[in-house]
């Protein structure tokens, strides 16, 4: 960050008065700039036994298969957004979200929050984020072309827990920089 966002000036970095990070401070008009995690929001879509499926059609990792999944934006609540990703990624509607799975990716400041979810019905398609958009069943899933390792975590999760029919709410973490698939 260069320049404050409220006044224009340029911004130093600092650590401010009472607190311990350095942070980006407007020495002009004083307002200190604090930058947090992002929270990407998504779901497992599921549909009898399979589960839904994107191939991205967006950088980064164009080409590879995810969940569908993004950044929550202001003004909507977890859920509401897990819903909106879904209906932008595969043009499906999702019902009775459940929280399911949150992963803490520290060092690259975000946090995914993953619902277990339904599909109201096996009505899908391609959008402008996905090139390809399919139900599957555990062993068509392209494992080695998954494009993030949180994606990976959240289908491993699922289907570990899906044979008992008991999905507790879990947390995980990924704490290395490799966060592609393996």
């Amino acid at each position: 960050m260069n320049f404050c966002s409220h006044c224009g000036g340029p911004v130093v970095l600092q650590v401010p008065e009472d607190d311990e990070r350095p942070r980006h401070v407007c020495p002009s008009c004083g307002t200190i700039h604090y930058q947090n995690p992002k929270l990407v929001v998504g779901c497992i879509p599921v549909w009898e036994d399979r589960i839904l499926m994107c191939r991205r059609n967006i950088e980064p990792r164009k080409g590879y298969w995810t969940l569908p999944a993004g950044f929550l934006e202001n003004g909507e609540t977890a859920a509401a957004g897990a819903r909106r990703e879904t209906l932008e990624e595969t043009a499906s509607t999702v019902t009775d979200l459940e929280p399911y799975l949150m992963v803490d990716i520290v060092h690259i400041h975000q946090i995914y929050l993953m619902f277990r979810s339904r599909l109201l019905a096996p009505d899908f398609h391609p959008t402008r984020e996905s090139s390809e958009v399919k139900l599957l069943g555990e062993a068509d899933i392209p494992w080695n072309d998954i494009a993030f390792k949180v994606v990976e975590k959240t289908l491993r999760h699922y289907l570990q827990d899906r044979p008992s029919g008991r999905f507790v709410f879990r947390t995980d973490k990924i704490d290395n920089r490799r966060l592609i698939g393996s």
